[in-house]
This record gives structure tokens, C-alpha cells and sequence, in this order.
């Protein structure tokens, strides 16, 4: 799969390629509004009942982390998509993040979802999270996501 963003020039574009046909995902609707939470100097996946599965930590700026992750309800039934950002700074940074969420099965975009840039406590875990969905058990999702210029790459499917 290939992120590229829009918002400071880049545009949306989804493709995938399965088997030897190539999904492409058309013109998105415009971007919703994720939501910041803050999470100080908790690790939001241990602290949390959900199963996250999250792509690996990239470099956003020296001693900030972050990761895109799809995450699913401790009771199977809702999914939804996050940018983790950590920063080991002692200083506050100002992040932006963004992510969509996929129907792993059938390349189908649930949502697309950005954070404004929000400053990121000190030495703490802030996680960008978009909307909710319902969606059972054996119906796999997976996400894409941003922070800043950085391409998080592609969650596991969960």
C-alpha cells in the first residue's frame, strides 16, 4: 500500500495490489476530524482492554516516535484507527497525524481522519483516534497513517 497526504500538498491515494488486479481507492470524501487524547506518561496500549496492532515506530523529529495503529474492542465488536505519537523530549512538540481505516478484506475505506497539529506533552504518549465503527469479529481492518510528513506505513490487519 502508498500514503501520500493531503493537507499540505500531498493527495489522498490508496492502492493496493491483490493478486494481479490493482485496487485503487477513488477521490476521498473530505478528511473528518480526529480526536487528540492525551495519555501523559501512560503507554495507551498496555493501559487499554483493546487489541491494538500497530505498524513499527518511526522517527518523527529527534526523540519523537510515532505509529499507526487499527484497534478492536476487548469485546470484538467495534473497530477503529489511531496515530500514536511519543515524545521523549523534555519540551512540549507540536504534532499533526492522520490516519484512514480499511476493510482489510475488500480494500473498502471505512473513514480518513486528521488532527490538527496539537503540542504533545514532555516525556508523554498523545494518540490521534478516529471514529468508531461496528464491525464483527472476523471482519479484519487495517489503517493507514501520517504524522507530520512522515508515512507511518500500514497496520496489521486486526
Amino acid at each position: 500500500m502508498r500514503v501520500t497526504r493531503t493537507g499540505t500538498g500531498l493527495t489522498v491515494a490508496i492502492t493496493a495490489v491483490l493478486g494481479l488486479s490493482l485496487a485503487t481507492a477513488g477521490p476521498a470524501a473530505a478528511t473528518d476530524a480526529g480526536t487528540w487524547r492525551a495519555y501523559g506518561n501512560t503507554n495507551p496500549i498496555t493501559s487499554s482492554s483493546a487489541t491494538w496492532h500497530c505498524a513499527g515506530s518511526k522517527t518523527v523529529a529527534t526523540s519523537v516516535l510515532a505509529q499507526v495503529c487499527a484497534i478492536r474492542s476487548s469485546g470484538g465488536g467495534t473497530v477503529q484507527a489511531a496515530v500514536i505519537v511519543r515524545n521523549n523530549r523534555s519540551s512540549l512538540f507540536s504534532a499533526a497525524a492522520g490516519m484512514d481505516l480499511y476493510a482489510a478484506a475488500t480494500a473498502t475505506k471505512l473513514g480518513d481522519w486528521a488532527c490538527s497539529s496539537s503540542g504533545i506533552g514532555a516525556n508523554s504518549w498523545s494518540v490521534c483516534f478516529g471514529k468508531t465503527f461496528s464491525k464483527s469479529s472476523s471482519e479484519k481492518v487495517n489503517s493507514v497513517g501520517y504524522a507530520g510528513s512522515i508515512n507511518l506505513g500500514q497496520s496489521p490487519d486486526v
